[in-house]
């Protein structure tokens, strides 16, 4: 089933959860932020491929591979949110998408248009956040 959004579309409180319009918005919303990401770390490697580290300087080429440790750092955190994004894009397929894991209750639009792989309610994230810092402090 395809759906077409208007330009403007936002989802909004007053329509049902995640009907098709909303599935079709956040779906194109991840996927978009998944070809952002993938754009960066072919920049990345394109960057890191043309860098010389035969500079004849110590300190020129310790502060280089530092950027560059940095730098693959980075796009490892970012190659762990696209396999977030990828199973977000896959529990708008599934038709999970937007229900929270441990409730089944509606994670909430403003949580989704903020964080748009989030797979828990509000509640249930500061629940899980109270028992960490429980465990983390014994």
């Amino acid at each position: 089933m395809s759906v077409t959004l208007p330009p403007d579309y936002t989802p909004s409180e007053d329509e049902e959860f995640m009907n098709s319009k909303q599935q079709e918005y956040f779906r194109q919303k991840l996927l978009k932020w998944r070809a952002e990401l993938l754009h960066e770390a072919n920049e990345t490697l394109s960057h890191l491929t043309q860098e010389n580290l035969q500079k004849p300087d110590m300190a020129d080429r310790a502060s280089l591979e530092t950027d560059h440790q940095i730098e693959l750092r980075t796009r490892d955190r970012e190659r762990k949110l696209i396999s977030k994004i990828d199973a977000a894009i896959q529990r708008i397929e599934d038709g999970n998408y937007g229900y929270c894991e441990e409730t089944d209750e509606p994670i909430g639009l403003r949580r989704l248009e903020a964080r748009p792989i989030a797979t828990l309610s509000l509640e249930a994230q500061e629940r899980h956040e109270r028992l960490e810092r429980t465990h983390r402090d014994d």
